[in-house]
C-alpha cells in the first residue's frame, strides 16, 4: 500500500486535531471549578464550557480520522505517527500556557519524534505471507463425515 497525499493529510489531521483538542480541554477545564466525586454535577457544567465543547468536537474528529487511518494502515504505523501530537502539545503548553518543560521532558519528546521518523520510513501496511513450512504442516479441517475442508 502506498501513502498518497490524502492519506498523509489524514495522518496530519489526526496529529493536529488530537493535540489541539486536548489543549482546548485543558484551557476550558481551567475555567471551571475542580471536579470531585462529591461534585460530579460540575462535569455537566464543564461539558458546556465553549473551549471544552470545542475540544470534544476536535477529539471526535480525531477519532474518526484515526479509525479511517486504521482501515488502510497498520496500528504499528498509525499510532507512532500520531505521536507528532506530543510535539505540538509541548509547544502549545510552553508558548501559550507558559508551562515549564524540563530537559528530561524535551529529551523524551525528541526521542518520540526520532522514533516517528524511523516508523514512517517503513511501509504503512504489511501483509503476512505464509511461508512454505507452515503450509506443509497445516492439517486440513474435517467435516462431520470426515471430508477435508
Amino acid at each position: 500500500m502506498t501513502m498518497t497525499f490524502r492519506r498523509y493529510l489524514v495522518i496530519a489531521f489526526i496529529c493536529i486535531s488530537g493535540a489541539i483538542g486536548d489543549f482546548c480541554l485543558k484551557l476550558g477545564m481551567s475555567r471551571v471549578p475542580p471536579i470531585t466525586m462529591s461534585h460530579l454535577d460540575r462535569t455537566i457544567v464543564a461539558v458546556f464550557q465553549p473551549l471544552v465543547l470545542l475540544g470534544i468536537i476536535l477529539l471526535i474528529g480525531f477519532f474518526s480520522a484515526y479509525l479511517t487511518a486504521l482501515s488502510w494502515a497498520d496500528l504499528t504505523y498509525v499510532l507512532p505517527a500520531t505521536a507528532v501530537g506530543y510535539i505540538v502539545i509541548a509547544l502549545l503548553s510552553r508558548l501559550v500556557l507558559h508551562e515549564q518543560i524540563t530537559g528530561y521532558r524535551w529529551a523524551g519528546i525528541l526521542l518520540i519524534a526520532g522514533g516517528v521518523g524511523f516508523v514512517t520510513r517503513g511501509p504503512a501496511k504489511t501483509t503476512n505471507q505464509p511461508d512454505s513450512s507452515d503450509l506443509a504442516t497445516r492439517v486440513p479441517a474435517r467435516t462431520q463425515d470426515g471430508a477435508a475442508v
